[in-house]
């Protein structure tokens, strides 16, 4: 009997309001764990409800996104399926954080740090601003890392046309790991995340951006897996809407590209996921 981490769900997102008790119900009867990520406050501290209310393979991850840690340079709203409210969280409250993270430890169910790090796809026009949006990033995530450590638990990272700078500013960092959220770099910057001590997070999104010769060339005790739901949905699942027991085409095809069984992903991946998140 397999079973399953998913490493990078948001079932506290407003896109499972109606039914995310039977969706997590539906996952752990497949013996799928997942780990609720946070992305600003209010959606960090929901995902830490959601995993108190049970005993075993829910679990939460608290941190601000790098599109709200910048958000004064940019005209953004928030995802529908993420919440209805327009985006307001704009610098990161070091002390409202750590107090959630220390309740969530007290109780077992925080496990990292996330999601945190930087994006540029959506970014300012000018180069000034572009300067200041860049830089109002990296001062929160550094902050976070911080926390990171001194809370000694792992980082979950997402990083979007921002390789190069996220890759220095880890390499600068000791004592931090983690994983590399929803992985689309090139074979070398996965290389060099591996080098550092870092998995790649590997989800649906390799139904349509293609890193297979990433996937074929790192070993599969780098690898973790996510869904990302409500997002990233695979395109042979059941419903356009992402959730945790669709994880499984994704190791489907890892298991194709690197010539393995179904099952061998799942043991590897979970046993990968249980050490890196002490789950």
């Amino acid at each position: 009997m397999y079973m399953i981490v998913d490493t990078h769900s948001h079932l506290q997102f407003n896109a499972f309001k109606g039914d995310a008790g039977e969706v997590i119900k539906k996952s752990l009867a497949e013996n799928i764990w997942m780990i609720n990520v946070g992305t600003k406050y209010e959606t960090s501290k929901s995902a830490v409800e959601f995993a108190e209310k049970y005993e075993q393979g829910v679990y939460a991850a608290i941190g601000l996104h790098p599109i709200y840690a910048a958000a004064e340079f940019i005209k953004l709203k928030t995802d529908a399926n993420e919440g209805e409210f327009l985006i307001k969280e704009q610098s990161f409250d070091r002390e409202k954080y750590k107090e959630l993270a220390l309740h969530a430890i007290a109780s077992k169910k925080l496990v990292a740090i996330g999601e945190i790090g930087l994006d540029y796809y959506y970014k300012p026009k000018t180069t000034e601003k572009l300067a200041q949006f860049k830089a109002k990033q990296k001062e929160v995530f550094l902050q976070q890392l911080d926390l990171a450590k001194e809370l000694n638990l792992p980082v979950i990272l997402h990083c979007r046309m921002a390789h190069d700078d996220v890759i220095e500013i880890l390499q600068s960092q000791k004592g931090i790991t983690g994983v590399i959220h929803c992985f689309t770099g090139t074979l070398e910057q996965a290389k060099k995340y591996i080098e550092m001590g870092f998995y790649i997070g590997i989800n649906g999104i390799i139904f349509k951006f293609n890193i297979d010769e990433v996937i074929k060339s790192i070993s599969l005790d780098n690898i973790v897996v996510e869904t990302d739901c409500p997002y990233l949905t695979p395109p042979m699942a059941e419903s356009t809407r992402n959730e945790p027991i669709f994880i499984k085409h994704t190791i489907q095809k890892i298991a194709d590209l690197k010539g393995l069984s179904f099952q061998e992903v799942c043991d590897r991946t979970t046993q990968n996921a249980r050490t890196l998140f002490n789950i």
